[in-house]
């Protein structure tokens, strides 16, 4: 009995200098395995492609802030009227010289060259208003997630995208920008493009387009909402209208994917920008992208003093569904942007039989009725749900339009055709036109000049008969026209 009794005592103590010896031998691989973890983890930062991201990615770790959100004023302060008067047609006593319409100034640019994206094996391709964009996307960046859903997550994506090969991506990003002749809004929605096609995860893909908008020098910023899904917030140059935006550091931050949409409430981010981001979107269009021809053709008519004349012209619907992305910016934005050089070139040659030999009187107003009675008069929130200022592209294009977009086609026309100084005159509810012309008729004081009102909505109005009821009202503001 007693001798069982010290074998179990020795085979207990046996085993419980095996079990000590495991503990510590488990102990010990714990510690270097977390040791490694650790290792690992410090040594990621090392291995980051840029030095910049070290710095930033640490910062990404510091408590973020609570921020509340703002929707920023919408285009109009009072209700565009649903219909507008009609004037019984007068014709107007022809005065001033004749002009020549300006062709040349559209037709000297230099041919546009044929884009090629060389294909990639195995590449990524993405359709961009009917150009097909290779991109090489290595894998480990395809697989970067946003685990967990929270800061740390946001992090952990960085740390992937940090260290992994994403120059490849920038190259192509910028090659096609200067080979289409891409403006920052047209960056913009080629990062989008590819962000999506990349994943499948909403929150992952803006994590991506975050990153990569970083690294092209876009002061942009990602934030968590109340349900810790990811919220990209852009520096914008000028205005968004009807869009959430937050104030960081007083600069306005937007949700540009949020444009006309419900309110976000509040965010958590933090406030220093990447290094070296110090570009803000910029809208404004001062050459069109270069996307593949695909023409088609509109005719319109009109009657003037009892007879119908007509204009036919080609448009590029890929020109026309790159326009359709716009949100609502600052108007200056669509008045400046060019006409599409093709469609410029049908509409000169078609109006050229009509006011050949005119005087500048009969020229301008021929114009006039010709915006004023070739397109139906509809309000945005009819035709589209929302407001929408179309480019002078889109007014030509779509079956209705309303004063603004009539005042773009105008002043883009005027300035084009003529070389005449001209600007927008923008009210509460509506939108006209004015010309720098030494003619009779009401008018309005720009730095000091007068400019005649032409309004390309009131129907059968000549130059210099503006809508009564605006008579009296000065302007909230003027839009100059290059």
């Amino acid at each position: 009995m007693q001798q069982n009794k010290d074998g179990e005592l020795k085979l207990f103590s046996q085993f419980g200098r095996f079990s000590l010896l495991f503990c510590i031998s488990f102990s010990s691989v714990y510690a270097q395995s977390f040791a490694d973890f650790k290792r690992i983890q410090s040594e990621s930062f090392t291995k980051f492609k840029d030095k910049r991201d070290n710095a930033f990615g640490k910062y990404l770790k510091e408590q973020w802030q609570e921020y509340n959100a703002y929707t920023s004023q919408p285009l109009y302060s009072k209700e565009k009227p649903k219909s507008l008067p009609h004037l019984v047609q007068h014709r107007a006593t022809p005065v001033g010289p004749r002009l020549l319409i300006q062709k040349k100034s559209l037709t000297k640019k230099k041919i546009q060259k044929t884009f090629k994206n060389i294909p990639i094996k195995n590449g990524l391709r993405v359709d961009y208003f009917g150009e097909n964009i290779s991109f090489y996307v290595s894998k480990n960046i395809k697989n970067a997630k946003y685990y967990p859903m929270n800061q740390k997550g946001v992090m952990n994506f960085f740390s992937v995208m940090a260290a992994n090969d994403y120059a490849t991506v920038i190259e192509t990003i910028n090659s096609t920008c200067r080979n289409l002749h891409l403006n920052d809004w047209g960056v913009y929605l080629l990062v989008n493009k590819l962000s999506k096609k990349i994943y499948a995860n909403a929150d992952e893909a803006k994590l991506f387009s975050w990153f990569i908008f970083n690294k092209l020098e876009y002061k942009v910023k990602v934030a968590l909402n109340k349900d810790k899904h990811i919220v990209l917030l852009s520096s914008v140059k000028g205005m968004m209208y009807s869009t959430p935006n937050y104030t960081l550091k007083n600069e306005k931050f937007y949700v540009v994917s949020h444009y006309n949409k419900a309110n976000i409430g509040k965010i958590y981010t933090y406030k220093q920008d990447y290094p070296n981001a110090e570009k803000s979107l910029d809208f404004t269009l001062k050459t069109l992208p270069f996307l593949q021809k695909n023409y088609k053709s509109r005719t319109v008519s009109f009657k003037e003093y009892g007879k119908i004349y007509t204009l036919s012209y080609k448009y590029n619907q890929n020109i026309l569904d790159f326009m359709a992305t716009y949100p609502q910016v600052d108007y200056k934005v669509f008045f400046n942007a060019p006409l599409e050089t093709v469609t410029y070139e049908n509409i000169v040659d078609g109006l050229k039989p009509y006011i050949k030999n005119k005087k500048a009187s009969e020229s301008l107003n021929f114009l006039l009725s010709f915006v004023q009675k070739a397109f139906k008069y509809e309000r945005d929130d009819e035709q589209f749900g929302h407001e929408k200022v179309m480019f002078a592209d889109e007014t030509l294009y779509y079956k209705a339009s309303d004063c603004e977009d009539r005042a773009v086609l105008y002043a883009r026309l005027i300035k084009d055709l003529f070389g005449i100084g001209v600007v927008g005159v923008k009210y509460k509810d509506h939108m006209s036109t004015a010309l720098h012309i030494p003619m009779q008729g009401d008018s309005v004081k720009v730095s000091g000049e007068r400019y005649v009102i032409a309004d390309p909505t009131y129907i059968n109005a000549s130059l210099g008969k503006s809508i009564p009821k605006y008579r009296s009202i000065m302007p909230e503001s003027f839009i100059h026209v290059r």
